[in-house]
Formats: C-alpha cells, structure tokens, sequence
C-alpha cells in the first residue's frame, strides 16, 4: 500500500533540505517474517527539514519504537534507504542522543558523572576526555542548571526525584551536543504537573539549540505543545498516514493548551487514531 502524498513530503520540502529521508523503507525482523510478507513498518516516506521538531503518535504496538531504532542506525531495513544529515545509515549514529520514559541512571554515579557518560564513550570525545575533563564538567554544569539542576551535581540518583532524574537524562542525551534528539515516551512516568515542567524545559532547550527532534508519545497533548509536525502511525504494520502541521505560533505557554485551537488539533488527532483503533483501516488526510 502506498503512504498519502501528504505524509512523504512536506510542501515546499526537497531532499537536499532534509535532515531525515526515509525512501519506502520496510522492515521486517527477521528473514522468516521477510519471507511470509510479515513487516512491522511498511512503505515509511518521511523527509524532515533541518532543525524540525517532529512527534508521532499512534496506536500500541504500530511501530513507533521501531521507527526509532531505524532513525538512529540500531535496525537496517529490509527495503529501502535512509539518510540522516545527508548520509546514508549504515549502523548506529554518533550524531544522535537519546532518552526514555526510565532514565536509567546509573545508580553509583553522580548526577554530573551520569551526564558526563557519553563523552567517556562516545568518540571524539572519549580519546580526549582524561585531558578536556575540566572543560567537559564545565559543558554538563551549565547544561544542568539551564534545566534547572545547578547545584545537584553531585547528588547520586536515588536523591533526586522523577522529574529531576528525567532532566538529568536530557542533558546526558545532549552533552555531545548531538545534531538529533530522540525521545521515546520521556514522561509517561511522571505526574501531570512535572510532566507539564518539563514540555516547558525541552521547548526551551529546542528553541536554545534548534537541533532535530524525534518525540514518540501516547499523549496527543503534548504532541500538539511541543511539535511543527505531528505523523499519526496506522496499526501494524505501522506506516504513516496522517501529517498533521500544527500552525501554533511559538514560543507556546502552557496557557495555549486551554485554547479552543488548541484542544481542536488534540480532538481531530484523537479521531483519527480512534478509528484506526477501532477499524484497523488508513485515513488519509
């Protein structure tokens, strides 16, 4: 089946300009699958222009998360290509950071330690990092105070709570000061009001940075907040088969999201992925 016109290419958009390309990419996970026709993502169109900030959003199980691990190099596709930053993905980007719903923090390192771990790992930097160490503390304590951690640095996980030990986890995502941020579900664990702190805290960061971002989320509002461009994913075998642009002028305050324009664009979302659920069939908008 094909993807609609409206979710390959935004208008105006051409491939020299965008930063993620994805060109009928499918996936299955295996070649047993492959061979009985079985994929978990299907005929995947999608170009992002440079410094965009996307959300997807879409049933359970309709392969948002492998959309992911194909955007950061993790899974090869079976068919197709994909070109990040004007390359084609032949294995595990260094030009991405990445962040989950559990921040995984690891329990025995500071919160300064935790963030500093990418650039013990990661090269350029981890050949460089015994000698530029007081520099690179320098980076992860400004970074942490701009999402509002000054002064934790040296507080272990277990001292922190939800909300702070998930901004502890943004900055670890972005010390390497990546071209794209990936985001999978990062505040499905938290209250409504931390969750709602840290929109603020990302659009923040976002607009500071302008870097590209990937948000995969359940909840339709904060894709609306946060996003230029929210995709609806079809069930599995997931494709996109809504774009949905969202026109909210920027910067975007909490108080737009008791706007009448606001709570439009999450209903007409809302609809759309509420007949796939129900019908399993693609809308095409």
């Amino acid at each position: 089946m094909q993807a609609p016109p409206s979710a390959a290419t935004p208008a105006g958009d051409t491939s020299d300009q965008a930063f993620v390309d994805f060109d009928q990419v499918w996936l299955a996970y295996n070649e047993e699958l492959r061979a009985q026709n079985i994929f978990a993502v299907e005929d995947i169109n999608l170009k992002v222009k440079r410094g965009e900030f996307i959300a997807i959003v879409g049933p359970s199980g309709c392969g948002k998360s492998t959309f992911m691990k194909l955007t950061t190099g993790l899974k090869m596709p079976s068919m197709g290509k994909i070109r990040i930053d004007g390359q084609p993905v032949t294995g595990p980007l260094k030009i991405s950071g990445m962040a989950f719903q559990a921040p995984s923090l690891l329990p025995w390192r500071t919160t300064l330690d935790n963030v500093l771990l990418p650039l013990e790992i990661v090269e350029p930097f981890r050949s460089q990092f015994k000698d530029r160490r007081k520099e690179y503390e320098e980076r992860a304590k400004k970074l942490l105070a701009s999402v509002g951690l000054g002064g934790m640095e040296n507080k272990f996980p277990w001292e922190l709570s939800g909300g702070m030990q998930q901004r502890a986890s943004i900055c670890r995502a972005l010390i390497h000061e990546p071209k794209m941020l990936l985001l999978d579900e990062p505040f499905g664990a938290l209250d409504a009001f931390t969750r709602e702190e840290l929109w603020c805290t990302l659009r923040d960061l976002w607009e500071a940075q302008r870097f590209n971002v990937i948000l995969v989320t359940h909840d339709l509002r904060e894709s609306v907040f946060l996003a230029d461009t929210v995709y609806c994913m079809s069930r599995s075998p997931g494709r996109f088969v809504v774009q949905r642009e969202i026109p909210i002028p920027r910067t975007r305050d909490l108080e737009v999201t008791y706007s009448k324009e606001f709570s439009d664009i999450v209903h007409e979302l809302r609809g759309h992925i509420g007949a796939m659920r129900k019908t399993g069939t693609v809308i095409n908008q």
